[in-house]
């Protein structure tokens, strides 16, 4: 088909239809296997799931088409800024999560802008974030540990020669198994004190 012909002003066929599905395949293949086959076999949280892969489509497509318009870089990078303003009206997402979320918006830019590297080159790019992100995630971060603050009322069990009894009593009443704990601000009006446990995130809750 001929690339010039055009119909109200747009091209009906363009080359560069052929990049655009070679890229988005590249992109999407290994999305695909960072976050569907490592992200999500360690967290299944199905909601972050859409997230990256909805935000990590959009922001590709964003991307080749500011290229089209022959925008500067900076300047369609700088449409990214908003994801730094907008905030779900949901809780604060994790820095885990916002790594992820990094991690597949960037991968979007490199394989939706990348007109001056080869395939080899893009494979090589995207291959390499994959392994290190699988590496990570299977031999050197093996344990899943999160925090979680709560407000505590036996304010008598926050002493240092109680740390047993402390443990114990979260231990029973919350039914996980805490690794550690940390005193934050205490409340000696109300009898509170609001402590941080850390422990192992086995079912991938919120």
């Amino acid at each position: 088909m001929d690339s010039d012909f055009s119909f109200l002003g747009m091209k009906v066929f363009d080359d560069d239809l052929w990049k655009l599905m070679i890229r988005f395949t590249i992109n999407f293949l290994f999305l695909t296997v960072i976050i569907r086959y490592v992200y999500y076999k360690k967290t299944p949280r199905k909601n972050y799931l859409f997230t990256f892969y909805m935000i990590s489509v959009i922001s590709f497509f964003i991307c080749f088409a500011l290229k089209k318009f022959e925008m500067e870089v900076g300047m369609g990078l700088g449409l990214f800024a908003i994801f730094g303003i907008i905030r779900y009206r949901t809780n604060p997402m994790r820095i885990r999560e916002m790594t992820y979320l990094f991690l597949v918006i960037g991968l979007a830019v490199i394989n939706a802008l990348a007109g001056k590297l080869s395939y080899i080159e893009l494979l090589f790019i995207n291959g390499i974030v994959w392994f290190i992100v699988f590496v990570m995630e299977n031999w050197w971060l093996q344990s899943n540990e999160v925090d979680k603050t709560i407000t505590y009322e036996k304010i008598q069990n926050i002493k240092p020669e109680n740390y047993e009894i402390l443990l114990a009593d979260l231990q029973d009443r919350t039914g996980l198994e805490i690794h550690r704990i940390e005193i934050g601000k205490v409340d000696f009006l109300r009898d509170t004190a609001e402590i941080k446990i850390y422990y192992e995130d086995l079912m991938g809750t919120e």
